[in-house]
């Protein structure tokens, strides 16, 4: 038990690394590390109980309560049993170095995180929160908490939320990994529960789902839900868990959960109706029916995890080796990489121009070849003939004769070759521009490999 109680602390380490590397699956369809491990999915309508149901597990109030969504971004909560007489803290994923003592303050924390990511409106993320509960009164267990499936808008809430929260939930349940945890209250008819319709489209079989009945104190006078619960009305693979949840007067009057629990125990073990039950019933034993469910789960994954780390070791490891060393820290060190890059640069780029690798011969191409052959076909012969040059002078003359010829009209003579000139000579430098750009990136990867 040991063994496995340190490989869900294991699993639960790797899914905070998921996270702070941007994989928490559920808004992606690419396959990732966090989607290969086990996790428990908590799924329910607004108002179906989910908030009581974790705090149960939990046996801390810590959670946010209130009006229309509350959750609003999935919470990753990881259960962490420690030893007897140690104190209960919490912690989050983005506050590493701070341990919360004082459970409202992890209810405020989460409300301002959740905040901080979708601002004061009532639109969700998918981004998670991670929160890590250290006590000695829980089992070794991850939850992700998700918003709860609701079928209107609101005043404040995008018209598509409603089919926002579903398409987040479902690319939570749908992962063949996710144990999902369908929270249905017992006074609404189980053939309207928003979780066990979403359940049953993702896991036709039953085999990965946990059907959770809660607000079981607070159906009709002469009615039960023994039907639901031994499994007659809703077969499921895994037993039905009826849960009774904290009333509001419990929850005003600020009554910790150690006492709730006890009065839990009490209702079942009192009931004419769930007295046979009392044993499998509560949220004490779904905290240990889930937590062995995921330890069995992670060891039948157990191999496929392993491959697909040391698979992504291998490829990461390759990638690595092709970018090439690692860069120094410091500043100096960093200078030194740079200026080392650049004279190696410096040397292969002349080695390029002067010889010795090739590109040089094909710039002075340009000027041996490519340049004299189109001054060759240049009209000189007609621009310097003998009547070329007599109209020009004489129009430089105007309406009085020279003795000499004018200044001007060589100047003319001298600015029209040159115009001629201006065209294979752009296209010389043009010719230029574009090998040494092509040296310049040849030398540029040569100089890459050579870092290596």
């Amino acid at each position: 038990m040991a063994t496995m109680e340190s490989l869900i602390v294991t699993v639960n380490r790797i899914q905070r690394a998921c996270t702070v590397l941007g994989d928490h699956g559920g808004d992606t369809n690419l396959p990732t590390l966090w989607e290969a491990l086990p996790s428990v999915v908590v799924v329910g309508g607004q108002s179906s109980g989910k908030s009581s149901v974790l705090e149960s597990i939990v046996g801390r109030d810590f959670l946010p309560r209130g009006s229309g969504i509350v959750t609003r971004r999935p919470l990753v909560l990881q259960l962490h049993k420690t030893e007897r007489g140690l104190q209960e803290y919490g912690e989050f994923l983005h506050l590493p170095k701070k341990k919360f003592t004082d459970f409202s303050m992890v209810r405020k924390e989460i409300q301002d995180e959740t905040d901080r990511m979708t601002g004061k409106s009532k639109q969700i993320s998918p981004v998670p929160i991670h929160l890590s509960i250290y006590s000695p009164n829980v089992v070794n267990l991850t939850l992700i908490d998700l918003p709860g499936l609701t079928k209107v808008a609101v005043e404040g809430q995008p018209e598509s939320i409603v089919q926002d929260i579903e398409s987040m939930v479902r690319s939570y349940v749908e992962k063949p990994n996710c144990i999902i945890l369908a929270i249905t209250p017992a006074n609404q008819d189980i053939a309207t529960s928003d979780a066990i319709k979403l359940s049953r489209e993702v896991d036709p079989t039953g085999e990965r789902t946990f059907g959770v009945l809660t607000k079981l104190d607070l159906m009709d006078k002469g009615t039960n839900a023994i039907d639901v619960l031994e499994g007659r009305a809703y077969p499921l693979q895994h037993p039905w868990v009826g849960i009774v949840n904290r009333s509001q007067a419990d929850i005003k009057k600020n009554v910790d959960m150690i006492a709730s629990r006890r009065k839990e125990r009490e209702f079942f073990a009192s009931s004419p109706d769930y007295g046979h039950l009392a044993s499998k019933m509560g949220s004490e034993y779904l905290a240990k029916v889930l937590s062995k469910h995921l330890e069995s789960v992670i060891r039948a994954r157990l191999p496929g995890i392993t491959s697909l780390i040391n698979k992504s070791t291998e490829e990461l490891e390759a990638e690595l080796s092709h970018l090439g060393r690692s860069v120094a820290v410091d500043a100096g060190a960093q200078l030194y990489t740079i200026l080392e890059l650049c004279r190696a640069f410096d040397r292969i780029f002349k080695e390029h121009l002067d010889g010795g690798r090739p590109g040089g011969d094909r710039i002075y191409g340009v000027f041996d070849h490519q340049l004299p052959a189109a001054l060759r076909k240049l009209p000189f012969d007609r621009h310097l003939s003998l009547q070329n040059i007599r109209k020009v002078v004489s129009e430089a003359d105007g309406y009085q004769p020279h003795l000499i010829a004018p200044e001007q009209g060589y100047r003319r003579l001298i600015d029209g070759a040159l115009n001629y000139f201006r065209g294979p000579a752009e296209a010389s430098v043009d010719a230029v521009h574009f090998l040494l750009k092509e040296l310049v990136r040849r030398s540029i990867a040569e100089t890459q490999v050579r870092s290596l």
